[in-house]
C-alpha cells in the first residue's frame, strides 16, 4: 500500500486483533448473512463508541451510595442520528445501543441515470435538528457524492459544519480527500481505510454491496 497521510479529521479505529478479525469476516464473500449482519453489528458499535468520544463534554460531580463525591463527565448538548438510505440503516440500532431514545433522521439519495450525480429523494430529520450535534450514518465512503449531499442537506436545516460527525465501516482514499476538501470542519470516524475504487466505483477490497449483503436483497 502507498504511503497515505491521513487528513487531521479523520479518526480511524485501532487495528487491533479483535477489529481485524471483524473485518476479516465481513470482507469475505463465504460468510454467510446472519455472520454478516452479527460482525457488522459488531463494528459498528465500535463506531459509534468511538464517535461519542468526539462529542463535547463539561465536568459534573455526583454522590456514589456510599455518599462519596466523583468528579466525572456529562455531555454538553444533545444528539441525533441522520442515517443514509439504505445501508445507513443497518447502523441505526447501534446507535439507539448506546444512546438511549436518541432521534433518527433519515436521507434518501440515489445517483440520477441521466446526469450520474446524486439526487437527494427523500428527507425526514428531528424538527429541532440545528441545536444538536449529528453522528451521520453510512457504512461506505466510496467517492463521497452521496454522503457530500447529505451533508449539503443537514447545512441546508441549520446544522452547523462543526457539529457533524460522519461514521463508516469502511472509506476510501479517493472519498475521504474529496469530502475533506468540501467539509474542513466535519470530523470523520471509520473502521478501515482503503486503497481504491473499481471502475464501478465500489471500494477495493472493500466488501461488495453492504446493503444488499445486510438487508439480504439484490
Amino acid at each position: 500500500m502507498s504511503t497515505y497521510t491521513l487528513p487531521s479529521q479523520v479518526q480511524v479505529l485501532p487495528a487491533t486483533p479483535q477489529l481485524k478479525g471483524l473485518m476479516t469476516i465481513i470482507r469475505s464473500r463465504d460468510t454467510p448473512r446472519a455472520d454478516f449482519i452479527f460482525y457488522a453489528d459488531r463494528v459498528i458499535r465500535l463506531l459509534v463508541e468511538e464517535g461519542l468520544n468526539h462529542l463535547p463534554v463539561m465536568s459534573k460531580t455526583v454522590e456514589t451510595p456510599t455518599g462519596a463525591k466523583y468528579e466525572g463527565l456529562d455531555f454538553e448538548g444533545r444528539i441525533c442520528g441522520v442515517s443514509i438510505m439504505r445501508a445507513g440503516e443497518a447502523m441505526e440500532q447501534g446507535l439507539r445501543e448506546c444512546c438511549r431514545s436518541v432521534r433518527i433522521g433519515k436521507i434518501l439519495i440515489q445517483r440520477d441515470e441521466e446526469t450520474h450525480q446524486p439526487k437527494l429523494f427523500y428527507a425526514k430529520l428531528p424538527k429541532d435538528i440545528d441545536s444538536r450535534y449529528v453522528l451521520l450514518l453510512d457504512p461506505m465512503l466510496a467517492t463521497g457524492g452521496s454522503a457530500m449531499q447529505a451533508v449539503q442537506v443537514l447545512l441546508d436545516n441549520n446544522v452547523r459544519e462543526d457539529r457533524i460527525i460522519f461514521l463508516n465501516l469502511i472509506a476510501s482514499k479517493e472519498g475521504i480527500d474529496a469530502f475533506v476538501e468540501r467539509f474542513p470542519k466535519i470530523k470523520i470516524v471509520a473502521g478501515e481505510i482503503d486503497e481504491d475504487l473499481n471502475e464501478a466505483k465500489y471500494i477495493i477490497p472493500g466488501v461488495g454491496d453492504f446493503g444488499c449483503r445486510y438487508f439480504g436483497t439484490d
